[in-house]
C-alpha cells in the first residue's frame, strides 16, 4: 500500500471517529426545547379566558399557540382520550371550542425510524471503528504489533557509496580491515587453510574519528548488504523488546549473508552488566545478553561480520571483548599532519578552489583536529566565500574557518566600552608577550580583542609540528602563558579583573596534574596520586578516591601553589623586563584589533627570537 491510500485510509477512520464523537455528545445532552410546558386544566382554562389562538395534536402531544405569546406552549392530554371530550370535563363549552382552531396531525412512520437510526449510530460508527482497527492490527506494518522488529537500516551492497577511497587518515585501520573484506569476498580461502576470520570487529576512538564511515566503506569494499543500527534503538521502555529487536536483527542479517552488521554507540547497551541502577534485571542487560548469546550462535559459516563503534571501551562488559565476539579492535585515532592533509583532499574535492588554497599549511594549523572538524572547517569556509560572493573558497576562508570551529563565530555587534577595550587589549598583549618569550611555549598565529565564541579576546597558537608527548619545561611554560594575561593587568592596571577564569582554571587544572598524574614533582616523586571513580552506569566521573594520607595532600596542594607561583613569576618578570613591547602590542591591537602571526613577529626583530617561526611563513 503506497504512502497515499495509507493517508487517506487513515483520513477516513478520523472521520468515522469525529462523527461518532458528536452523535454520542448530541444523544448525550439532547437538545432541550425552549417552549414553555402546562397541564390540561391551564390550557382549558386559557380557552375559557379566549386567550388560545390554535391547538395541534400530534398522539398525545398538545403545542398551543396564544393570542398575546410568540411561543408555544406544550401540553399533554390523557392518553387514548378524546381532546375535546377532556376540555368539556374541564368546563370549556361548545362556543368556546370554536373560537379556536384545532390541528390533528398523524405521525409519521419515517419519523420513527430516523429516531430509531439516530439512536443507532453511535454504535454503529463504533463497530465500524473496531473492524478496522482490527484489520490494521492483523497486517503486516502494524506498529502495535512490531515492537519486537528491528530497527536495522539495511543498504545493499551491489551500489556503493562509500569505500576506503572516501576514509583518509586512517591507513594503519584499513589494512586492519582489509581482511575483512577479503574474507566476505572470498571466504573460500579462509576456510582451505582452516582460518577463523573475527567475528566481531571493534572501532574504538574519539567522536568524529570516522568510526561509521569506515564500516560503510568496509561494506562498500567487500560488496556485501550492511545492516545499520544504533545501540540506543534496542531499548524501548517495554521490558524484553531490546532482546526481541536483537533477535530479530540476527535472523534478517543471517538470512542475508554474507552481510555486515555496525552497531554505533554500543556503550548505550554494552555497559558492565550488575552496575545498573535497575539491579540485575536492567533492561539493557537483557538486550546485552542477547547479544552476546547471538555472536556465540554463529557458526563458523555463517559469514555475518559484527562491527560496532565506541568511544568509551572502558566501560563494556568484559564478556563482549573476550575472543570469540569482538576480539578485534582497531583504534580510530586523531589523525596526523599526513591524515589530515588527507582528509582535507577528500572533502575539498568538487569545491572550486583558489590558486592560493595551500592545503599543507592548514594541515599544519589543525593540530587536534578530526575528520568531522576538517569537513566542518571546509564546509564553513564555502559558505563564507558565498556570502562574499566568490565563486572559489581561498586561503583567507580557509583560515577564518579554522577559527570558526575552534572558537567559535564573530561577535562584532558586542558593545564594548574604550576601558573595557583596553584592558582586553592588555590581557591578550600579555599572553601573547609570554608566549612569544618562553622556549617551550607554542608561536603564536594570530592576536584578537574581537569576540568570538564565549571569548572576549583570545590568541591563537599552534605547534610546530604534531606531539605525543609534552615535557616539564613545556607544562610550566603554558602555565606561564595561561597567567600572562591576568599578569599583564596587575602590572599596568594595579587591579585585576574576573575576566581571567578560564586561564586559571586551565593553569591550576595542568599544575595539579603535573603533581598527581605525571610524576613531575621532585618533592613528591615519579608517583600517581588519586584514582578516579566514575559510575560505569552513567558513564560519568563522579570523584577521585584518595589513596594518600592527609599531610600527602597538604603536600600536593603546596606543590601545585609552587609551580602556579613560580610561573607566575616568569610571567611577571618577562612583562615588566619586555614593558614596552607589551605597550607597544597593545596600542596596536586598539588600533587594528588583530594582529596576525607574520605581523606579531615582525615586531620582534630587534629582541632575541627564542622560537622558530616556521609556521609564520
Amino acid at each position: 500500500m503506497n504512502e497515499r491510500s495509507k493517508r487517506s485510509r487513515n483520513g477516513f477512520v478520523y472521520l468515522l471517529i469525529a462523527v461518532a464523537a458528536i452523535a454520542i455528545l448530541i444523544n448525550m445532552f439532547p437538545s432541550t426545547p425552549k417552549s414553555r410546558t402546562a397541564d390540561i386544566s391551564q390550557v382549558a382554562h386559557w380557552i375559557q379566558e379566549g386567550k388560545v389562538k390554535s391547538i395541534t395534536v400530534r398522539d398525545d402531544t398538545l403545542r398551543i399557540r396564544l393570542n398575546d405569546r410568540p411561543q408555544e406552549v406544550l401540553s399533554r392530554k390523557e392518553p387514548g382520550q378524546d381532546l375535546i371530550a377532556q376540555l368539556r370535563a374541564y368546563g370549556v363549552t361548545p362556543d368556546q371550542l370554536r373560537e379556536v382552531k384545532i390541528f390533528v396531525e398523524t405521525s409519521s412512520q419515517f419519523g420513527n425510524w430516523l429516531v430509531i437510526l439516530t439512536n443507532l449510530l453511535p454504535v454503529l460508527i463504533i463497530g465500524v471503528l473496531f473492524f478496522f482497527l482490527l484489520r490494521q492490527a492483523q497486517g503486516s506494518n502494524s506498529q502495535a504489533m512490531s515492537f519486537g522488529k528491528s530497527r536495522a537500516r539495511l543498504y545493499m551492497g551491489d551500489k556503493p557509496t562509500v569505500t576506503f577511497d572516501d576514509v583518509a587518515g586512517a591507513e594503519e585501520a584499513k589494512q586492519e580491515l582489509q581482511e575483512v573484506v577479503e574474507f566476505l569476498r572470498e571466504p573460500q580461502k579462509f576456510a582451505a587453510l582452516g582460518a577463523r576470520i573475527p567475528k566481531g570487529v571493534l572501532l574504538v576512538g574519539p567522536p568524529g574519528t570516522g568510526k561509521t564511515l569506515m564500516a560503510k566503506a568496509i561494506a562498500g569494499e567487500a560488496g556485501v548488504p550492511f545492516f545499520s543500527i544504533s545501540g540506543s534503538e534496542f531499548v524501548e521502555m517495554f521490558v524484553g523488546v531490546g532482546a526481541s529487536r536483537v533477535r530479530d536483527l540476527f535472523d534478517q542479517a543471517k538470512r542475508n549473508a554474507p552481510c555486515i552488521v555496525f552497531i554505533d554507540e554500543i556503550d548505550a547497551v554494552g555497559r558492565h552488566r550488575g552496575a545498573g541502577l535497575g539491579g540485575s534485571h536492567d533492561e539493557r542487560e537483557q538486550t546485552l545478553n542477547q547479544i552476546l548469546v547471538e555472536m556465540d550462535g554463529f557458526d563458523t559459516n555463517t559469514n555475518v561480520i559484527v562491527i560496532a563503534a565506541t568511544n568509551r571501551p572502558d566501560i563494556l562488559d568484559p564478556a563482549l571483548l573476550r575472543p570469540g565476539r569482538f576480539d578485534r579492535r582497531v583504534v580510530m585515532d586523531r589523525p596526523d599532519v599526513r591524515g589530515r592533509r588527507a582528509i582535507l583532499e577528500v572533502h575539498v574535492r568538487g569545491k572550486p578552489l583558489a590558486p592560493d588554497v595551500d592545503l599543507e599549511k592548514i594541515a599544519r594549523l589543525t593540530p587536534g583536529f578530526v575528520g568531522a572538524d576538517l569537513e566542518n572547517l571546509v564546509n564553513e569556509a564555502a559558505i563564507l566565500a558565498a556570502r562574499r560572493g566568490k565563486r572559489a573558497i581561498g586561503m583567507d576562508e580557509l583560515l577564518e574557518a579554522i577559527e570558526r570551529v575552534a572558537l567559535g563565530p564573530e561577535r562584532r555587534s558586542r558593545v564594548i566600552s574604550p576601558e573595557e577595550k583596553r584592558i582586553i587589549a592588555y590581557h591578550e598583549a600579555g599572553h601573547a608577550l609570554v608566549a612569544r618569550m618562553c622556549d617551550h611555549a607554542q608561536p603564536v598565529y594570530k592576536v584578537s580583542i574581537i569576540p568570538r565564541g564565549m571569548a572576549g579576546g583570545y590568541v591563537l597558537s599552534f605547534p610546530e609540528d604534531d606531539r605525543m608527548f609534552m615535557k616539564r619545561s613545556e607544562f610550566t611554560d603554558r602555565i606561564a602563558v595561561a597567567l600572562g594575561g591576568r599578569t599583564a593587568e596587575e602590572v599596568v592596571f594595579g587591579d585585576v579583573t574576573d575576566g581571567a577564569v578560564s586561564d586559571l582554571e586551565q593553569a591550576t587544572r595542568m599544575a595539579r596534574a603535573m603533581v598527581t598524574r605525571y610524576g613531575m614533582s621532585e618533592r613528591l616523586g615519579p608517583m600517581v596520586f588519586g584514582q578516579r571513580s566514575e559510575l560505569i552506569f552513567l558513564g560519568k566521573e563522579i570523584g577521585e578516591q584518595r589513596n594518600y594520607s592527609e599531610e600527602t595532600a597538604e603536600l600536593i596542594d603546596r606543590e601545585v601553589q609552587r609551580i602556579v607561583r613560580e610561573a607566575h613569576e616568569k610571567a611577571r618578570q618577562i612583562i615588566l623586563r619586555y614593558r614596552h613591547k607589551l605597550d607597544e602590542i597593545a596600542e596596536r591591537l586598539i588600533r587594528e584589533e588583530t594582529i596576525d602571526g607574520a605581523e606579531f613577529e615582525a615586531m620582534f626583530r630587534d629582541v632575541d627570537a627564542p622560537q622558530a617561526a616556521s609556521l609564520l611563513a
